[in-house]
């Protein structure tokens, strides 16, 4: 067998050195013409389902090497008012091995680990245009360098403008949340560090304002590995009718947007805004998909956003993507070992698709701007009832059990859940 993956993102990456590692033949073409570009973004949330995909698929020095360029792991999320004023606080469990463990990585260091024993796989500036199937039952991709490929399987692995999808799937929809979100980055110094919320350096922070808006900070410490910097990543996130034109403007332009959206929210908070390198920010409107309808399966299959594009809602998209490229990879290899190839891939497709588009629809809940809580008027009294659950919960251990511990499914679907979270 042959598989030609389409995109060198995580999903990817992951399925790359799975299906090599099992003696495969796979080639991976990415249309970045380097390792570090047009990454978006900063920081990648690794839950237990990512780590134990991860752990399956790659080589165990590639493994150790994604393992050292973490950052310091998670040991809590906390969820505030845009005031600092505490909502709940949960912790994470952090004594699992590191086949099970929640991580914080570096995009680019993700990459960049990832990419490790594959020089012979990964061929970059490569462009997909379409593809075509053969009478010999092979497929054949075509490139905007004139160059094509041919293998027995296509994976699509191309991200939320998939070309794959758009040929395979032609009917399956990508539509507006009502989202916009704006991020930044800076970096963690000893002044900086002052200006964050309580148990922010260590944890995963939420922050809520009264208008729907929301905010999320990330601290990464890297423990001296060289791997990176020390940062804050910082991104707010509100319904679009929130924001200005922003058309044209400027990465530091963007950053006054936040500032001018934000008079009320605690002053550190705001100097974290002021404070970001311009040419870090950047803005996207949040898209998802929509489930489609059901599809017969071939030869030409996709994984992570190219076919379930999420919100980054509830951080799990990368780690669904990396779930699917586990699953793919092992019905793959029962077809590379004899099993009928289509009846491998239909058995991948139909569990991809229930999982997947159950997390599309939860990362949605959090990120949707027809939701109540985005309303003028009604939606002051919908963040306020918000508000007082996460204190009532926070105040309730088993009510703050059952809601970490459901939270904690969603990222761990081998292990029980009480294992990863608990309350604090």
């Amino acid at each position: 067998m042959r598989v030609l993956v389409i995109g060198a993102g995580t999903g990817g990456l992951c399925l790359a050195h799975g299906l090599k590692k099992a003696g495969v033949d796979v080639a991976l073409f990415e249309r970045d013409r380097t390792p570090r570009s047009m990454l978006i973004g900063y920081r990648v949330g690794i839950s237990p389902d990512g780590s134990k995909a991860l752990h399956s698929c790659l080589p165990p020095d590639v493994f150790a090497e994604f393992v050292r360029t973490t950052a310091r792991p998670p040991r809590h999320i906390v969820m505030r008012t845009e005031k600092y004023k505490e909502l709940l606080v949960g912790e994470v469990a952090t004594d699992r091995d590191d086949s099970r463990s929640e991580k914080s990585v570096s995009r680019i260091a993700m990459r960049t680990a990832l990419l490790g024993g594959l020089d012979d796989v990964v061929r970059f500036d490569k462009t997909f245009r379409h593809y075509s199937r053969n009478d010999d039952g092979t497929v054949t991709a075509y490139f905007d360098d004139g160059t094509s490929e041919t293998g027995d399987v296509l994976v699509g692995a191309d991200g939320a403008q998939s070309k794959v999808r758009k040929l395979r799937l032609p009917d399956a929809k990508v539509v507006d949340t009502g989202i916009t979100s704006i991020a930044g980055k800076l970096p963690l110094t000893e002044e900086n560090a002052k200006l964050l919320p309580p148990l922010a350096d260590g944890g995963i922070t939420l922050l809520f304002g009264t208008r729907g808006e929301f905010v999320i900070i990330h601290v990464m410490r890297f423990d001296g590995t060289g791997v990176e910097d020390d940062y804050i990543m910082w991104g707010y996130a509100a319904a679009h009718d929130k924001f200005p034109d922003m058309k044209g403007m400027s990465q530091a332009e963007l950053k006054q947007v936040v500032l001018a959206m934000t008079p009320k929210f605690h002053p550190d908070l705001r100097r974290l805004f002021e404070l970001a390198t311009p040419e870090t920010v950047f803005q996207i409107k949040v898209r998802t998909s929509e489930r489609p309808q059901p599809w017969q399966p071939d030869n030409v299959t996709m994984i992570g956003d190219a076919v379930h594009l999420m919100t980054p809602g509830r951080g799990i998209g990368a780690n669904t993507a990396l779930r699917d490229a586990e699953l793919l990879c092992r019905k793959l290899v029962e077809a590379h070992h004899g099993k009928d190839a289509m009846q491998a891939i239909g058995e991948y497709e139909r569990e991809m698709v229930e999982y997947g588009f159950q997390a599309v629809e939860a990362s949605r809940e959090m990120m949707d701007g027809t939701s109540l809580i985005h309303k003028p008027v009604i939606g002051r009294v919908a963040a306020a009832f918000s508000r007082t659950f996460l204190r009532v919960t926070n105040a309730v251990p088993v009510l703050k059990r059952k809601m970490l511990a459901e939270d904690a499914a969603e990222r761990d679907h081998v292990s029980s859940a009480h294992e990863v979270v608990h309350a604090r």
